[in-house]
């Protein structure tokens, strides 16, 4: 069993924070420690874009993350991108240290429809298990319902399953990776 440390970001709330944890533990061979809260700043802001730039933000975790979590995920309410593509719901170093998730798009407010706190919290477990997963070295899975399948739109998330199909499970628990 290994350490993953958690950290909240900005204004992300409790709930979603011990949800994702659960998630975390029942898929992966971890201990989740939760971390202290991380403040974005300027310097991850993209002002052309409204938005922060995941890459920069995983530098941030990993900074200011415990150096005693063997793997540390962050989890943030700002809308994140990477410079080939106008949006992500996370980034992770494959096979790394850091991960990061985004509930911005998460939310059905932010598709101008009213809020749906359960749907939020199943999307934020998806989402964070298919994040660790890549930490642990797993890749995209062809499996849709695997919480591991790729997610360019939020039905695709709502698709997917919070854990992981019985190949990608195999990967992680047997140490094929």
């Amino acid at each position: 069993m290994i350490m993953l440390g958690l950290s909240p970001m900005d204004d992300v709330d409790d709930e979603i924070l011990a949800r994702v944890g659960t998630a975390l533990e029942d898929c992966y061979p971890v201990k989740v420690a939760r971390q202290p809260r991380i403040e974005l700043a300027a310097g991850e802001y993209d002002e052309k874009r409204k938005q922060h730039n995941a890459p920069l933000v995983l530098k941030k975790i990993l900074k200011t993350g415990s150096p005693e979590a063997a793997k540390l995920v962050g989890v943030t309410a700002a809308d994140l991108f990477i410079p080939m593509l106008s949006f992500v719901y996370g980034q992770a170093q494959l096979g790394g240290r850091v991960a990061v998730v985004s509930v911005a798009r998460l939310r059905q407010e932010f598709y101008g429809l009213p809020g749906n706190p359960e749907l939020l919290l199943a999307r934020a477990r998806k989402e964070a298990v298919h994040e660790a997963g890549h930490l642990f070295g797993l890749v995209h899975c062809g499996d849709q319902t695997c919480a591991m399948s790729l997610s360019t739109n939020v039905r695709q998330i709502d698709w997917k399953n919070d854990g992981l199909c019985a190949a990608c499970r195999a990967l992680v628990w047997e140490g094929h990776l």
